[in-house]
């Protein structure tokens, strides 16, 4: 399936990346659904800059605008107005195949339930979306795959299913897995929902090891201790983002 898909995915044109942009920039970014009781504004005009490097928490109650505020920065949904720009590409613009593609190469996603695929080993997960986006040589795909295991500590799992592998474990391989193409946003959502105190640590620790060597981190959480690890904390309330002196949060 992935291999009858190559073709098309070569054949998507991008927008040539703005140099020397913010990892992410949003404008006046407003989201307006539909539903059985007329008109439901989920975003407000939000508007928010994270530079490169930085490891951000973003924090609220549900409802409030969290998952739609990610969806915008990650493509899953688009803005009714306003400007969304991530890694110098204006996402806002961009066709239903080219966002499949750009998502690809530019965000990783690390979800709370993990998400790897059960009959696939450990590597395999790794390697499926240099597969997927034609990343890397194929020959080259399995040593790649490998040293982001060994980075995440969890390279003596490669040849297992996920079934055999601990919570903790299976997180460390999602992240391994989101770092496949090398991109420069990564994008979690409640990563740490599922671990214990001491393996949820590890993990952040890992997220402030990968800042440090320059990717960006977009972390939601529910978890105030853990946000307060990372480097800023944007609070959304009621699709607005919530100043800092409001908060009582500085930048920490």
């Amino acid at each position: 399936m992935i291999g009858k898909l190559l073709p098309w995915l070569a054949a998507v044109d991008l927008p040539r990346p703005k140099p020397e942009a913010a990892a992410v920039a949003l404008t006046a970014v407003r989201k307006v659904y539909m539903t059985g009781a007329g008109e439901f504004v989920a975003l407000k005009g939000i508007d928010l800059q994270v530079d490169k490097g930085e490891f951000v928490a973003v924090v609220g109650k549900s409802g409030n605008g969290k998952s739609t505020l990610i969806n915008m920065i990650t493509g899953i949904d688009r803005p009714t107005s306003g400007d969304v720009w991530v890694a110098g590409t204006p996402v806002h613009t961009l066709t239903e195949n080219q966002i499949a593609v750009w998502r690809g190469r530019t965000v990783g996603v690390v979800f709370q339930f993990f998400q790897l695929l059960p009959t696939l080993t450990v590597l395999e997960n790794v390697m499926l979306p240099m597969d997927f986006c034609n990343v890397y040589d194929p020959a080259e795909r399995p040593e790649r795959a490998m040293e982001l295991l060994k980075l995440v500590g969890v390279e003596n799992q490669a040849d297992k299913v996920p079934a055999n592998l601990s919570g903790g474990q299976q997180q460390r391989v999602a992240i391994a897995r989101c770092l496949s193409n090398d991109p420069p946003l990564l994008v979690a959502d409640e990563p740490t929902g599922n671990l214990d105190s001491r393996t949820a640590e590890a993990v952040i620790e890992l997220f402030r090891e990968l800042t440090r060597g320059g990717k960006t981190i977009l972390m939601v959480t529910h978890d105030e201790d853990l946000a307060r690890r990372s480097s800023r904390i944007v609070t959304v309330s009621e699709g607005l983002i919530v100043p800092a002196a409001l908060t009582g949060e500085g930048t920490l």
